[in-house]
């Protein structure tokens, strides 16, 4: 079995590949949701942000769609739960520079 970091890890890099992304960050947080059932066979649950430009011009919908797609190969193994924001560059910006008020 994968560790967490190497989980983190693989699905950080096939986002990477996807998606090209200028930020793309995984936190593993399986941790919160000791025993629950469908973590036991390993499965972890993930929080995703993903910054890229190929989310210009897409909705919500199809930005996971495209998420989910680069992680086909995990989702049911690696992954049990991902919850995730999608950003382009200009909205990620836009965000930053509102946070920075």
């Amino acid at each position: 079995m994968l560790s967490a970091i190497d989980r983190r890890e693989r699905i950080e890099a096939a986002l990477r590949r996807a998606l090209d992304p200028v930020a793309v960050e995984v936190v593993d947080e399986s941790h919160l949701h000791a025993g629950h059932a469908g973590a036991r066979g390993g499965a972890g649950h993930f929080r995703a942000l993903v910054v890229s430009a190929r989310f210009e011009g897409r909705s919500a919908v199809e930005r996971q769609r495209l998420v989910y797609a680069a992680l086909a190969a995990e989702m049911g193994g690696e992954i049990h739960a991902l919850s995730m924001q999608t950003r382009t560059p200009a909205e990620w910006r836009a965000e930053g520079a509102r946070a920075e008020r």
